[in-house]
């Protein structure tokens, strides 16, 4: 399989496509003026301790104050105990990282138990575990990285030890490439030490690494065959970066000088466009219809024009399977996280259900968001689980629709037209007027003067007072006025 990484700077955004044999599987943006900040570490102050939820509310320096459970609290922040009273209190400083970006109303969500990413590894000074990434499965690997990481700290001499979390990418990992990540961790949580100690609150002590840093960081595998770069000034900034740390993938690296877009040349900006499309077409001729909603995303699974060749059973099972393959790619796309409800159609054979699992967990193992399948429940829905650290790819590019309100929907002309007959007769029975001047649009005056005017006319007749109707061209199709003449 072909894996390609694709960088696309400008001064206002960065964008990264991941493709696979030429199609689009995941998408990242991070805008320069609203760069993520999961993995940041503050010097923060506790505003507020709610011991009803065992949680507090920390100003970390942003708009809306974050958020921290007491599981989250480690020991060392306060006294041994479950009781978020115990922990913190008000007016407390509080060093805490990042573990979820803002998103809607919600607040940033926090812990004090701080980890720093590097290549191979995850070091977290407030801890002594050694734990592997269950990726790596032979367990003769897993007891090599452990023994690798004990002699490494072994030689260093390092008396305040801290634990390590190996991730998927030590994989076959030498012991020089660990020791170095080692001590490039190292090196950032003495940094970041004395910046706890002097550092105002609140304030930002640490930030993790931009989008295309992070990309070479946690995206890059040896699948990927070739990460190609738009911007010179970022391609050196990557090449110096790779060298210190990733030097195994330096030839891999590319600048695209070319004129036409990068995104464009593998027609990845089509793709996004369909991704933000609430219907998803199937080679088949079936389709998804994928809902993303604040409490769950639901995906329900059509057949529409596919009829199939045998019979009917034949055409579920052979929708269920590609749509399971469409699914795992649309979740990687849009990035959705939290709990997801799939409908699939119905399936009688329990043999083509398992089959239509499986395939669902096969595709899903290539998906860098860590993923969890519940279960098929009564009536018949797969319930999964995806981690949500980031913003979705429709909350990062769109916004609640100012016409309807963020539902989706509007209301019908008709609606409208009977909304104003009540609100006429609440004025008319309110105030003296010569008439009414009526301001809405275009489609609903259309309807107001054909299909409603006998109940316009009856209206008049019954208030004894003259209704006139104008056109606003900028109101929208729920939006109206009555005024008094």
């Amino acid at each position: 399989m072909s894996e390609e990484i694709l960088i696309n700077i400008t001064p206002m955004e960065s964008r990264v496509a991941v493709v696979e044999n030429g199609v689009l599987q995941e998408v990242h943006v991070e805008r320069t003026q609203k760069r993520g900040i999961v993995g940041n570490i503050y010097k923060g102050k506790v505003v507020r301790v709610l011991p009803g939820m065992q949680a507090a509310f920390v100003d970390i320096g942003l708009e809306r104050a974050a958020f921290i459970h007491a599981g989250e609290i480690s020991s060392r922040e306060g006294a041994s105990s479950d009781n978020i009273s115990a922990l913190v209190h008000e007016g407390q400083s509080l060093v805490v990282q990042v573990t979820k970006d803002p998103i809607g109303t919600k607040g940033a969500r926090l812990t004090t138990q701080l980890s720093i990413p590097s290549r191979y590894l995850v070091y977290m000074p407030r801890t002594s575990h050694v734990g592997i990434s269950l990726k790596i499965e032979e367990e003769a690997e897993r007891e090599r990285l452990k023994r690798v990481v004990a002699e490494c700290v072994a030689s260093e001499g390092i008396v305040e030890v801290g634990g390590f979390i190996l991730r998927t990418a030590a994989e076959g990992a030498g012991a020089d490439e660990i020791l170095m990540d080692i001590r490039y961790v190292r090196r950032l949580w003495e940094q970041i030490r004395g910046q706890m100690q002097t550092a105002a609150t609140p304030t930002v002590i640490y930030e993790d690494l931009s989008l295309a840093l992070r990309t070479l960081r946690d995206l890059v595998s040896p699948k990927i065959e070739k990460i190609r770069i738009d911007s010179r000034e970022t391609f050196q900034k990557i090449v110096q970066f790779v060298e210190e740390l990733m030097p195994e993938i330096a030839d891999r690296l590319e600048h695209y000088p070319g004129e036409r877009p990068i995104f464009d040349l593998y027609g990845v900006e089509d793709e996004v466009q369909k991704a933000l499309e609430r219907k998803v077409p199937l080679k088949s001729g079936g389709y998804l219809i994928v809902d993303p909603a604040e409490a769950m995303s639901t995906i329900d699974v059509n057949t529409g024009a596919f009829v199939g060749h045998r019979n009917l059973e034949e055409t579920i099972f052979k929708t269920n399977l590609e749509a399971a393959i469409t699914i795992a790619r649309q979740l990687r796309l849009r990035n959705l996280g939290g709990i997801i409800i799939i409908d699939f159609i119905d399936m009688e054979d329990e043999e083509h259900q398992r089959q239509v699992l499986r395939t669902l967990e096969k595709q899903l193992e290539r998906d860098h968001a860590k993923t969890n399948i519940i279960g098929i429940t009564e009536l018949g829905l797969v319930q999964m689980t995806r981690k949500r650290t980031r913003e979705s790819l429709e909350q990062v590019l769109c916004e609640p629709c100012s016409s309807c309100q963020g539902r989706g929907k509007l209301k019908t002309p008709e609606t409208i037209c009977y909304e104003i007959f009540r609100e006429i007769l609440r004025e008319a029975r309110a105030y003296q007027a010569e008439g009414y001047m009526v301001l809405a649009h275009q489609k609903v005056i259309d309807r107001l003067l054909d299909e409603e005017s006998g109940n316009v006319a009856d209206l008049e007749a019954f208030i004894g007072r003259t209704i006139k109707f104008q056109v606003e061209g900028m109101y929208s199709q729920e939006q109206y006025d009555v005024v008094l003449l």
